[in-house]
């Protein structure tokens, strides 16, 4: 086997490679005396059929199966020979065959960059601090409490979160259009559910009153003859509701599962929830930080055929999603996901470089330490621990998070990290950067 590598493009590879006539004469008699044991022709039992008619009624077939066989293994070794590690499935280019010889063939794939960690060093990371204090955990029992409230119509003016009843009819320049009329359409107000300034013209007035609601389309509203245009729609109040709070009674705080139903517990309760929301919002969002600056200080090439096994997940995952909630198949472009596949590849790659050369390993006492955090959201904590010791893949799903947790440690102890204060509220409902 004779074999010659270059590169085509990027991480593009092209072999060419020769396999002797003799080696591809040994494989056809091979496939010859294989194909005879099990082929029927009239006249022959089963496996007694002669070589020579064998080669002459499949001899073609023989031939492709023969030469298919040797490119796939002359490949295999041409690549352990020249230390090549392919990226996803090769492309075969076979050529014409001529009998008795030299068979010349080439193959084509990506192959996985060459990756060499630098400038961790120049890495800044912010990492966000927060507290848990008093107000917020009375804050939060509030909004338990509103979980529990009931709405009770009232003769009062509408204003900020009051639940209205409303008929509309929407028109604009003096014609009615499409998703511009309703009937008893409900809606609380404050939420910004509608265009800027619909529920704002609602405030000041009561059940019974018909008024009229000017507001301005939005220049990137999602309907394309609505966009920039004013509207009008004329508007019936049919009902304004407050919502009534129940007191903190034993009863009402036994429903949130607090069994001697007592407030201090409910305190207690509440506040060791938001420590854990609070302590896995920091994890992700320094891990977040700190991957964005490994990725910007470490730019690499990534095989197309790894951004395309990515893209099919990610699609799949999403198609799964949007399908579970509509009756017909949901079809996704890729292109919505190649900038994200590119990213968690870019990712993947640094991480097992870092990984490899700092040899590490998932480290059993985190391991347990992530299983014991996610236990403690769930009622019976040991039956969820018994889950995740007794099922394998479970396991090895949370063995890769704290690999990757320490690989995130690492690279902390390598970067110039500064610390951000917030308050809990701030940084619980910052948007994603």
């Amino acid at each position: 086997m004779q074999v010659s590598v270059e590169t085509t493009q990027g991480l593009g590879r092209r072999l060419a490679i020769t396999i002797p006539s003799e080696e591809i004469k040994k494989a056809v008699q091979k496939e010859v005396v294989n194909t005879a044991k099990k082929v029927r022709i009239d006249g022959f039992r089963k496996g007694k059929v002669p070589l020579k008619i064998v080669e002459q009624r499949f001899g073609a077939s023989i031939l492709q199966d023969a030469l298919s066989e040797l490119m796939q293994r002359n490949f295999i070794e041409a690549i352990i020979q020249e230390k090549i590690n392919p990226a996803g499935s090769p492309t075969y280019n076979p050529t014409e065959y001529k009998d008795g010889e030299d068979y010349h063939f080439t193959v084509e794939f990506e192959v996985y960059p060459q990756v060499e960690i630098k400038d961790l060093d120049k890495m800044e990371v912010e990492k966000p601090v927060a507290n848990i204090g008093d107000a917020d955990v009375e804050t939060m029992i509030e909004t338990l409490r509103k979980q529990q409230g009931t709405w009770k119509e009232v003769a009062t003016e509408a204003k900020e979160q009051s639940r209205v009843v409303l008929d509309f009819l929407g028109t604009v320049d003096g014609e009615e259009f499409e998703g511009g009329k309703a009937t008893d359409f409900t809606l609380v107000l404050g939420q910004g559910r509608m265009i800027p300034g619909f529920e704002d013209a609602i405030l000041g007035h009561k059940a019974g009153e018909q008024f009229d609601i000017n507001v301005t389309f939005p220049e990137d509203y999602h309907a394309e003859n609505l966009k920039g245009k004013a509207a009008k729609f004329a508007s019936t109040l049919k009902k304004v509701e407050e919502l009534e709070l129940p007191d903190l009674t034993e009863e009402v705080i036994k429903r949130f599962g607090i069994a001697d139903g007592t407030l201090e517990a409910l305190k207690a309760e509440v506040q060791k929830n938001m420590q854990r929301e609070l302590t896995a919002t920091i994890r992700n969002k320094t891990k977040a930080a700190v991957i964005k600056e490994l990725v910007k200080h470490n730019n690499i090439d990534v095989p197309t055929a790894l951004i395309d096994r990515e893209v099919d997940v990610l699609r799949k995952q999403a198609m799964a999603r949007f399908g579970a909630n509509t009756k017909q198949p949901v079809d996704l472009p890729r292109e919505l996901f190649a900038d994200e596949a590119k990213h968690r590849v870019v990712v993947g790659l640094l991480f097992n470089e870092i990984i490899e050369t700092n040899k590490l390993e998932a480290n059993e006492e985190r391991v347990k330490t992530l299983i014991e955090e996610i236990a403690t959201a769930y009622e019976d904590p040991q039956e969820v621990i018994a889950y995740y010791n007794e099922d394998k893949k479970a396991s090895e799903n949370l063995k890769a998070v704290a690999l990757e947790d320490q690989v995130i440690d690492l690279l902390l102890e390598k970067a110039k990290v500064t610390e951000k204060t917030y308050s809990f509220s701030e940084l619980m409902n910052q948007k994603p950067a």
